[in-house]
């Protein structure tokens, strides 16, 4: 059982919130989090919605359902009786109590606009994401903060060669699926995964039965992984209507197999203007859609760099739910074609760029998205950052670095700082 980094942030939500919601995909660990917090630190009561008798007593009666709970309760899987909303709304404005309720939800409901409004002051949301490599390998990823405290970073060289990592991005993080040895095993996983939230989330949300171009969608996203979004090209080349295509594109969203990735300016409004990226948030599942399962499918489908970068979106998702800082992600791109793929942006403004390259070499040419980048922010730029293959950590000027995919994940606070890791 792994331990997952998040439950720190999420108990301390629960000590002065009356409604603490935990989202995410399907199979990403919310239920065994939530009944292990409901065991030990949070004691609880648990009931899921996916029992047919509970689901029924609560959509036959929402209100009533939710004033015969002894509290604290969690639900899971909440999102499938939208009504459950109000009535913990109307429970809660009469008793303010903290950790009253933890929810689980396999959607967004960010993106839910009358879920989400119903509970306003009441609510605090947390995104569970599949397991991080430190949490695979039981440790707490303090990069993203320790990139923001503003001092010089001290790398190492990589503990593993590249193509152990590689085996990490082909398998990516859903725990279910890690337990699979065998190739096989895991097709069969992703196939029944994909068509289980396809038959029920899906239709559940949009009311539409049988969306039989949405597994033909996805393929045609994960071939374009790292890609700048054309909905004109994209509605070509899926043979959809551009609303069928951005209907079904926020589907995919709310039930987080998709996620967009905004443009970087300086000026936030153009941010809304720019083109965004979409990517998958899990490369197993991008790999499996590929069809790529080893060294020899990336090599002859020249994926290798897309599941990389795929990889990285979703590993800074993961390391960014539990740092104190929460910066926003960012892709940069400018018109002369620099680009950089990721850029964390604090609350200040200052700036961390990341770059991703599958190549075990490193040049300067690799940085020229970066030094433009830096030269965009002046002062404001921290940190370039060039993810590679290769083993050594090579620095590119004062403020700029190659280092091993691994530092990603291995790399703790006190080793980039000098100062003391928290426990």
């Amino acid at each position: 059982m792994y331990g997952r980094n998040l439950a720190p942030r999420l108990l301390a939500a629960l000590s002065d919130t009356p409604v603490v919601l935990l989202h995410g995909a399907r199979q990403t660990g919310k239920s065994t989090l939530v009944r292990r917090l409901g065991g030990t630190a949070h004691p609880a009561r648990y009931l899921t919605l996916d029992d047919a008798t509970v689901l029924s007593s609560a959509a036959a009666d929402p209100q009533g359902f939710v004033d015969s709970q002894e509290q604290p309760v969690i639900l899971d899987e909440v999102q499938r009786v939208p009504d459950l909303f109000l009535a913990i709304k109307r429970a809660v404005d009469r008793d303010r109590r903290p950790g009253r309720f933890l929810l689980t939800g396999s959607a967004n409901v960010l993106l839910l606009p009358r879920l989400a409004e119903s509970l306003v002051g009441r609510l605090e949301i947390q995104t569970l994401w599949p397991l991080s490599q430190g949490e695979v390998n039981g440790r707490r990823e303090r990069l993203v903060d320790a990139l923001f405290a503003g001092e010089k970073p001290i790398w190492k060289e990589a503990s593993r060669d590249f193509a152990a990592v590689w085996d990490e991005v082909l398998l990516g993080g859903y725990p279910e699926v890690r337990t699979r040895d065998l190739a096989e095993r895991r097709r069969e996983w992703y196939g029944a995964y994909l068509t289980t939230i396809l038959q029920r989330d899906v239709r559940d949300l949009s009311r539409i039965e049988g969306l039989t171009e949405v597994p033909r969608l996805l393929s045609l996203l994960a071939s374009r992984l790292g890609s700048v979004s054309n909905f004109a090209e994209l509605s070509r080349e899926s043979g959809l209507p551009q609303t069928t295509l951005k209907r079904y594109l926020a589907l995919l969203e709310t039930t987080f197999l998709v996620q967009r990735l905004p443009a970087w300016s300086g000026n936030p409004e153009k941010r809304l203007t720019r083109a965004a990226k979409l990517l998958l948030t899990d490369s197993g599942l991008a790999a499996h859609l590929l069809g790529v399962e080893g060294e020899r499918d990336a090599a002859r489908q020249k994926d290798r760099g897309r599941l990389l970068e795929c990889f990285v979106f979703a590993e800074l998702c993961k390391a960014i739910s539990w740092s104190r800082v929460r910066p926003r992600l960012f892709h940069f791109r400018t018109r002369s074609g620099a680009e950089v793929d990721f850029v964390l942006e604090d609350a200040a403004g200052r700036c961390v760029g990341i770059e991703v390259k599958a190549g075990a070499s490193a040049g300067a040419r690799d940085f020229r998205g970066l030094r433009e980048l830096g030269e965009t922010l002046g002062e404001r730029f921290l940190y370039g950052l060039l993810l590679y293959a290769g083993r050594e950590p090579v620095p590119f000027g004062k403020k700029l670095h190659a280092v091993p995919l691994e530092s990603l994940w291995t790399v703790s606070a006190n080793e980039l700082t000098g100062t003391e890791q928290e426990g």
